[in-house]
């Protein structure tokens, strides 16, 4: 990700012309809100969020999933954010039905994983200035997650960001080989140790988003729960 964010390139032309695209077909109005992994409790009503690999939540992942129509997007990059944009352009023209008979499922490995993290862990280990993500707003390097809670016009679509694509049922899982790798990689950004690394990071991710054994596995396991594949990079 790069400068490009903040100029005319044929990606941000693009999601221009489906922002405008959506409006003109009406399809701007959200479903209601289903419920996300971020509101789910165990049988003793412990929270379940932010499972770590090898619970049952993780080993289990994604779980059942009754829509008809469900897709995994494979995001091994960050890409200027366009895994969520799939996501979100996926559903689209589900959303005059109810209940929305589409899930998109959104496994966040390799390059991508960052986007599974909070602002305060981008601020605290200089993500956005290593992965050469500019923040709109200051036209600088982000010091938060921008597709996560983005201020208003941030991004030409505000559906895929990431909060408001769970509020849509979207499923996200996130890589524990990348998490280790990558919090011990950026440790010396924040000039602490990986081990503090790797807690910060574990703590810092989204609630909703569910720690997997790894991101092959997980898309993996999505298709065999029945989705089809989409490259997210």
């Amino acid at each position: 990700m790069s400068e490009e964010l903040l100029d005319p390139s044929p990606r941000r032309s693009f999601l221009g012309r489906l922002a405008a695209g959506t409006a003109a077909l009406g399809l701007t109005a959200f479903l209601p809100v289903t419920a996300c992994a971020a509101e789910k409790t165990d049988k003793t009503g412990s929270d379940t969020t932010g499972a770590a690999a090898g619970s049952a939540e993780a080993s289990e992942w994604p779980g059942t999933i009754k829509t008809k129509h469900k897709m995994v997007i494979d995001a091994s990059e960050l890409n200027e954010g366009f895994p969520l944009a799939f996501a979100y352009t996926f559903m689209l023209p589900y959303m005059s039905v109810t209940p929305l008979p589409a899930t998109p499922l959104v496994v966040l490995r390799h390059g991508a994983f960052p986007l599974a993290l909070t602002d305060a862990v981008w601020a605290k280990y200089k993500i956005g200035k290593a992965m050469n993500v500019i923040d709109p707003a200051t036209k600088a390097p982000a010091e938060r997650n921008i597709f996560y809670h983005p201020k208003p016009g941030t991004l030409e679509i505000e559906e895929m960001a990431i909060d408001k694509l769970m509020g849509h049922g979207v499923i996200f899982g996130g890589c524990n080989v990348a998490l280790h790798f990558l919090s011990a990689k950026f440790a010396a950004a924040a000039n602490v140790t990986k081990e503090v690394a790797l807690k910060d990071w574990t703590d810092g991710v989204i609630p909703g988003i569910t720690i997997i054994p790894s991101g092959t596995w997980g898309v993996n396991r999505a298709q065999e729960v029945g989705c089809s594949y989409c490259a997210g990079a």
